[in-house]
């Protein structure tokens, strides 16, 4: 059965699921995920493969209509991929990390899949947000299949906690939050987010509650208890450290600085003049509030992200009245965080000498352009999701319906551009697969809140047989919740 003869009748989500059908990465004859754009106008560089961050809204939307294969093939065939052995020789990929992505190969008659863990990617950035995406996809499956055998196979159990041994390994940090390089995530060039960026540890947190649900198996124990000794000190950090609004504002405003010992008000030792006090003062709502891009020494990141605020929304990270409180800022600030193309992916832009300082003048990342500002409509299902976590929804259907009247007549561009996102990113890829797939996903949360327990952790946990892995199979190709 074709995706699209399981939609409405509506044409342009029609057009959409054809695209997304289009799209569909084939391996010796099986589907294993998404290209990540079908423009044929541009030199196709790495768009051709499948990038794991980029077939998650695509494999969510897959599931959601029971096509369950290609995701399944996608884990089973991204997991082989995985290094399982220490490396020797510093600049192959460490072991458990997860590419970036991948592409087929044809050799004569064989096929192969090769891997891009960032060796070939400009810049050589490093995918620290792949395997955590892979944690909750693999959880999201388990979700909507209740196919436990596939996550209890040795294999997967293997795979599991390496990812988890590579996340929580002894390390030169003294915090509970993720240390990783710049460009580490979606945000893939430099923009400033090396350290501790907000987008890796909401993902992160997300990935470690998957992690626990999914380590049943006996021989995983430490790492289980490993689990449970981080995630609530990561969760008082992040809602503490991170927190912004106008009470925690005033605070912030009077800290004194090159204070010492534990009781030090001000323990990340933030300079004053560091951080735009008036624009904050002015821009932030009195009942709003966000969590800020990056915390650490003499560093307070107040940019707001978007993937990483809805993402802290909907794994709990957040408290319910924080939660509250970053939707109500996206209500009152709608013209500078959505405009007029769904979402930001961060505000403000850096501009001027802030600019070039920082992103080493890269002329992609222009000030309101691609990661530097740049609207990218993908956000659009975590806008959604957020939403229906926080009972919001009409906020989530204001976004979708300017979308709606501009993606499928603009081609479902990659991005925007401009402080309203009213230009086509001067760079961005046409028939762009997470901007189709983002969309679909956005309205089928709205139509389907029941959905939200693929990517949310509130009403569903895995309750194994045994520690053991006695299990009973369960073969479904039909969604199930509860």
């Amino acid at each position: 059965m074709q995706l699209n003869d399981l939609v409405s009748s509506n044409s342009v989500e029609k057009d959409a699921w054809t695209a997304i059908e289009n799209s569909i990465l084939y391996y010796r004859g099986r589907p294993i995920g998404t290209l990540a754009a079908s423009d044929v106008t541009i030199e196709a560089l790495n768009y051709d493969q499948c990038f794991v961050r980029d077939f998650v809204s695509s494999a969510l939307i897959f599931l959601s209509k029971g096509r369950t294969d290609i995701v399944r093939n996608f884990l089973e065939e991204t997991l082989r991929l995985q290094p399982k052995e220490r490396q020797l020789n510093a600049y192959m990929p460490g072991r458990g990390l997860m590419p970036a992505s991948f592409k087929v190969v044809c050799d004569g008659e064989e096929e192969y899949l090769e891997p891009d863990f960032g060796e070939h990617a400009i810049a050589r950035v490093t995918p620290v947000d792949s395997c955590l995406w892979w944690v909750l996809l693999l959880r999201a499956y388990v979700v909507a299949t209740r196919d436990f055998s596939l996550a209890y196979q040795p294999d997967f159990q293997h795979g599991l906690r390496l990812i988890m041994e590579l996340c929580l390994a002894t390390r030169f940090d003294m915090y509970p939050t993720l240390l990783v390089p710049d460009g580490a995530c979606m945000i893939d060039r430099r923009m400033g987010i090396f350290g501790h960026p907000l987008e890796i540890q909401a993902l992160f947190f997300a990935a470690l509650r998957a992690a626990r649900e999914l380590l049943v198996c006996q021989g995983n124990e430490d790492i289980v208890t490993a689990i449970d000794n981080r995630l609530p000190l990561l969760q008082t950090h992040i809602r503490q450290h991170y927190w912004m609004d106008l009470h925690r504002l005033n605070k912030i405003y009077r800290f004194k600085s090159e204070e010492y010992g534990k009781a030090a008000a001000n323990p990340f030792n933030v300079y004053a003049d560091s951080l735009p006090y008036y624009e904050l003062d002015k821009w932030l709502p009195r009942k709003g509030g966000y969590l800020v891009g990056n915390v650490g020494p003499s560093q307070l990141d107040t940019r707001f992200f978007a993937l990483a605020n809805m993402m802290a929304i909907v794994s709990d990270l957040t408290s319910e009245d924080q939660s509250q409180a970053i939707m109500n800022l996206i209500e009152e600030r709608w013209e500078d965080l959505v405009g007029d193309m769904p979402m930001k992916i961060c505000f403000p832009a850096l501009e001027n000498e802030e600019y070039k300082i920082v992103t080493g003048c890269d002329p992609k990342n222009i000030p309101w352009s691609y990661h530097n500002g740049g609207s990218w409509p993908v956000l659009l299902w975590l806008l959604s999701a957020a939403a229906v976590k926080t009972n919001r929804i009409d906020l989530a259907h204001r976004a979708v319906e300017i979308a709606e009247t501009r993606l499928h007549e603009d081609e479902w561009p990659e991005y925007y551009d401009g402080k309203k996102g009213r230009l086509t990113g001067k760079q961005a890829r046409k028939y762009q697969t997470w901007t189709i797939a983002g969309f679909l996903l956005a309205k089928e949360l709205l139509r389907n809140p029941r959905f939200l327990p693929l990517v949310s952790f509130g009403s569903f946990s895995v309750e194994p047989a045994s520690r053991a892995c006695e299990f009973e199979i369960v073969e479904t190709n039909t969604l199930y919740f509860g």
